[in-house]
């Protein structure tokens, strides 16, 4: 088996080597700081020397010592330095070799991810914080997800940091709480499925953290319906992610997939967590997209789509969790019903809302209906300004591509 690459490792291990730390120490700026200090020291040293045989006690270690260093060059060295010498080098968590277990990772991550999450944080907060920290996503990736500056995700995100000073480190069963933490792995599955930038369509490896940690929730809360719908929308849309990009990372538009090479183990399961939640637990909008996502997924075609029950569905989200994305895909079930004009007409109300007026979705779901409504000229103006809009390098050129085609 083929060593992943460094950046790979160090994605994968970040979360769990910061949930040990915060676990053992609290203060989670400084543990931070400090598995940042350890992330740097393995990229310019896991390429030359090589990868440890266990690369995240390798990082706890240094991350450990970076903390010490930290502590003890402040005031307070004499009454911190005990609590930091009785729990780094002589720890046997922190200091287990090379392909010892290390007892409370998965654990760890998923604390972590629920203390991201603290009541005392603003929910924009809590899950900008989340995702940088357990998703590894970085500030910009954020920024866009939230559709704000970089800059002021970046101020929201340091502030957290700071306000999680001597949180207590534990899992939570608060609803608000645990709202908050299905919003982040549902933002970290988003930016996995469709990165916002970058040249490549997807990152399985968000993708696939995204659907453990939900799996993890769903093992503790598996009457909740929403946390079953999250998990179940994430797994019927992953099933796609083979026919999604040709060999050379072009994007193919879910109409021309080939459905044969679906992931239908993943489909399957799906599908039962989605007909086992809608009969038994009140309607969340996780549920709702999962429900969509089913649909899809068991239709032969596009062609063969049951749009009619999809669009019944989008006016039912709508009401449930009513926003400018959920607007956007139900224009595109609108056209599908009622034809293209009725959802153009949608589209024109969306154009002036901040959030969603000057992405590009909204311009690329404009110049598809704008080419079903046989207004080339239109569409091709509407692709291209889409693809001047968005940092994707794989949607760039399929946008670019498709206003090349209506000349």
């Amino acid at each position: 088996m083929s060593t992943p690459p460094v950046e790979d490792l160090l994605r994968a291990a970040a979360p769990r080597v910061l949930g040990v730390l915060v676990r053992h120490h609290g203060h989670f700026p400084a543990c931070e700081d400090a598995v940042q200090e350890a992330l740097l020291a393995a990229a310019t040293h896991w390429p030359r020397d090589g990868v440890p045989d266990d690369p995240t006690a390798w990082l706890v270690t240094v991350a450990g010592r970076k903390l010490t260093d930290h502590w003890r060059s402040e005031n307070a060295r004499r009454r911190r330095e005990d609590t930091v010498a009785a729990a780094t080098p002589r720890d046997a968590h922190l200091a287990a070799g090379p392909g010892e277990d290390h007892p409370g990772d998965t654990d760890d991550t998923l604390t972590l991810l629920f203390l991201c999450c603290h009541p005392d944080l603003p929910a924009t907060a809590q899950i900008a914080l989340t995702l940088r920290a357990v998703g590894g996503l970085t500030t910009a990736q954020i920024a866009a997800a939230f559709l704000v500056p970089e800059a002021t995700m970046a101020q929201r995100i340091s502030r957290a940091k700071q306000r999680l000073r001597g949180a207590t480190f534990a899992l939570s069963t608060d609803p608000d709480r645990l709202a908050a933490v299905l919003r982040v792995l549902y933002l970290i599955f988003n930016e996995g499925h469709t990165a916002t930038s970058g040249p490549d369509l997807s990152r399985p490896d968000l993708t696939a953290e995204a659907i453990r940690l939900t799996r993890a929730v769903h093992r503790r809360r598996p009457d909740d319906g929403e946390v079953t719908g999250l998990l179940a929308l994430m797994l019927l849309t992953d099933a796609r992610r083979a026919t999604r990009a040709t060999a050379d990372g072009a994007l193919v538009p879910l109409a021309e997939q080939d459905r044969a090479h679906w992931d239908h183990d993943a489909i399957a399961e799906g599908v039962k967590l989605v007909e086992d939640t809608l009969s038994r637990a009140p309607l969340g909008q996780y549920q709702l997209q999962s429900a969509i996502a089913a649909i899809h997924a068991e239709a032969p075609s596009t062609e063969d789509t049951d749009w009619a029950q999809i669009l019944v569905l989008y006016d039912i989200l709508a009401r449930v969790a009513p926003n400018p994305v959920v607007s956007l895909n139900r224009a595109v079930a609108v056209a599908k019903v009622h034809g293209p004009r009725a959802g153009l007409a949608l589209l024109d109300e969306l154009a002036g809302d901040k959030r969603l007026g000057a992405h590009h979705r909204l311009q690329s779901v404009r110049a598809h209906l704008l080419e079903l409504a046989d207004d080339p000229a239109a569409a091709r103006t509407a692709y291209r300004l889409a693809a001047r809009r968005t940092l994707s390098l794989p949607e760039r050129r399929y946008l670019e591509a498709r206003a090349d085609r209506l000349r």
